[in-house]
């Protein structure tokens, strides 16, 4: 045993701040998960597999997919929280946890069982933006990488070091990708080696970041299992996988967290970033009102907003929609919207008319998918979203999920599919690229800005009640 754990710190040099990580002498061996009664988890604080949503929820890719398995299982997921990828894997060798799901490449250099593929990654070198692209690896002569040690880029390079012999290997302390891209992007370090998911999810709040160099090196990240675990758990994880893949879970987990990451450009992240500093705080008190009204995040809606209109209160648009939420005369009439330029009944109008439209799709849609095709029908009417889900049934799609309705939506601009509707031809290509946007500027706020617990009765404006949601609107 001890061993194994001298291998596991010579390939995973990292560090933790004090009291950042359970003792491994709090943890007894784990039984059984069905004696245990519990699945039991270890992982890290990831923006790519376990992330903290800032209102006592958890997220990401690996959480949810592991919250399935336990479904799968029959017992509920017990995470602990490892502050690097290094305590998560000692803690399976030392059969404290059930598997380890941190994020990581597969390196069958490590003494583990891994699962099949989850998803693939390749990997680069990220400098700032004012460091040119190159293509051969005698640029690297005089640079210094910081890259987590024990990763495959590391292997890589380590290679190269040997025919760039000026090539500078940094292997900090706190290897966290997000941490080393956070870092580079403050000056504090020259390059760094990563993988593209956690480079693109940095370059959301972090536009000077850019990637000078492709690395030949790709591997799949997969959850790590103790090494003898060829039957019993490992067995139940591929049966619950295979599962995964023929339904499109795993499909429609990637989109989920990966699918949107880069559509905005550097310019347009900039832009935003430097919004959130001058524009927003005047109107974060409305915002949270609105969720206080009717239960859907304040960062949520505020990203809707930005799209609309750039949280500017006197937008105009050619068809006629104006205001915050760039709301049309008759729709704003139905919600009790007085002065559309208002920016706090804009706001209150435009997030109870996105909480209608979401409350209009059938029961079976399922949240996050949900808001992204109520936010689409913001764009486009629920009439045109109705129309679309008809084309995606008859196509043989899934029609509640967002990964493929965003591919049936273009198609409404074709005379083929748009004469078979009765609310015609729409700009179903452009829906998708707001709700896409309005998923990145909400990643970016979730990150940036608190979550908000509102008071129990929120008090000042009452918008007039509707017996009905109004009807299709392009506001």
């Amino acid at each position: 045993m001890r061993a194994i754990l001298i291998i596991i710190a010579a390939l995973f040099v990292a560090g933790c701040e004090p009291g950042a990580t359970p003792r491994f002498a709090d943890f007894h061996p784990v039984a059984d998960y069905r004696s245990a009664g519990e699945l039991r988890v270890a992982t890290r604080v990831d923006p790519a597999s376990y992330r903290s949503n800032g209102d006592g929820k958890a997220s990401g890719f690996d959480h949810d997919l592991l919250q399935k398995l336990g479904e799968h299982l029959g017992v509920p997921v017990r995470f602990v929280l490892f502050p690097d990828a290094t305590r998560t894997l000692e803690a399976v060798i030392r059969g404290q946890v059930h598997l380890a799901a941190a994020g990581v490449g597969r390196n069958d250099r490590l003494p583990l069982t891994w699962t099949s593929p989850l998803r693939e990654v390749d990997y680069v070198i990220v400098g700032r933006s004012d460091n040119p692209e190159f293509i051969e690896e005698r640029a690297l002569v005089g640079r210094t990488v910081s890259v987590r040690h024990g990763s495959l880029a590391a292997d890589y390079l380590n290679q190269v070091r040997k025919r760039v012999s000026d090539l500078n290997l940094h292997f900090p302390a706190n290897a966290a990708d997000a941490h080393l891209l956070d870092e580079l992007a403050q000056g504090r370090l020259d390059l760094v080696a990563t993988d593209r998911v956690h480079f693109a999810l940095a370059a959301q709040t972090s536009p000077n970041l850019s990637v000078v160099f492709d690395l030949p090196v790709s591997s799949t990240v997969g959850w790590a299992l103790p090494p003898d675990a060829k039957n019993g758990l490992a067995t139940e994880i591929e049966a619950f996988l295979a599962g995964a893949r023929t339904d499109d879970t795993l499909a429609r987990l990637s989109d989920r967290y990966f699918g949107h990451i880069r559509r905005l450009d550097d310019t347009a992240v900039t832009t935003f970033l430097a919004r959130i500093q001058a524009r927003l705080p005047r109107y974060r008190p409305h915002f949270q009102e609105a969720q206080a009204r009717t239960g859907i995040d304040w960062r949520f809606l505020a990203a809707l907003a930005y799209q609309e209109s750039h949280w500017d209160p006197l937008a105009t648009s050619w068809s006629g929609v104006r205001g915050m939420m760039m709301l049309t005369s008759e729709t704003a009439d139905r919600l009790g919207v007085r002065d559309r330029l208002d920016p706090r009944e804009s706001i209150l109008g435009g997030a109870r008319y996105f909480a209608m439209l979401r409350e209009q799709l059938p029961d079976n849609v399922r949240e996050p998918d949900r808001s992204w095709m109520a936010a689409a029908a913001y764009n486009l009417g629920m009439g045109h979203m109705n129309g679309a889900r008809t084309i995606a049934q008859r196509m043989g799609k899934n029609n509640t999920s967002w990964l493929d309705m965003k591919a049936v939506l273009p198609l409404m601009s074709r005379p083929e599919y748009a004469n078979r509707l009765k609310a015609g031809a729409a700009r179903g290509g452009e829906a998708v690229i707001m709700a896409e946007n309005i998923r990145n500027y909400h990643d970016i706020l979730v990150r940036l800005e608190g979550a908000y617990v509102p008071p129990l009765q929120p008090a000042g404006l009452k918008l007039g009640a509707a017996a009905k949601a109004p009807p299709p609107s392009d506001g």
